[in-house]
């Protein structure tokens, strides 16, 4: 099992989380490595909960099937729950988002690209339509009259 963990600084924001609906899904983007050859695949990859692919040779399926060209086997990663919300809190701390059931593979570097959402701390102001993918986001909160940002955005993905 894998996690990827997050690591931010929110400033009068709370509850950042993936947009990730039935209606709006969201596409988890890696590096993947195969754990037989050790190849990293050069190209991102992008997961989704609520995608489901089959398997060759296996009735089964997953989230993301994947054959590693390098050795020619199949791998395979399945998204274990919904994912969780980061909440505001001094010091900052790692804290799993979403966790992952990986055979035969491993991501090993994430983007954060896709829509991401924080509710204001005092406000309750609903922000959607966050964009992480520069490292950092700054708005405007107008009930509270106050600047809300993220910033010093880290993700580690680790064993759950």
């Amino acid at each position: 099992m894998l996690a990827l963990a997050l690591k931010a600084e929110l400033e009068g924001v709370t509850d950042l989380q993936p947009v990730d609906t039935e209606e709006n899904p969201f596409f988890y983007t890696f590096k993947v490595q195969c754990t037989s050859c050790r190849e990293v695949h050069p190209n991102w990859v992008s997961v989704s909960r609520f995608e489901q692919n089959e398997q060759q040779g296996s009735r089964g399926e997953a989230n993301f099937v994947w054959k590693c060209q390098n050795c020619k086997r199949q791998h395979t990663a399945s998204i274990i729950d919904a994912p969780k919300s980061y909440p505001q809190q001094s010091p900052p701390k790692p804290q799993n988002i979403i966790t992952f059931d990986c055979r035969g593979l491993e991501f090993v570097e994430f983007k954060a690209d896709g829509d991401w959402k924080a509710v204001g701390l005092e406000s309750g102001t609903k922000f959607e339509g966050v964009d992480l993918s520069e490292g950092d986001w700054f708005e405007y909160d107008e009930k509270s009259g106050e600047e809300v940002s993220i910033k010093d955005i880290k993700w580690e993905i680790r064993r759950a």
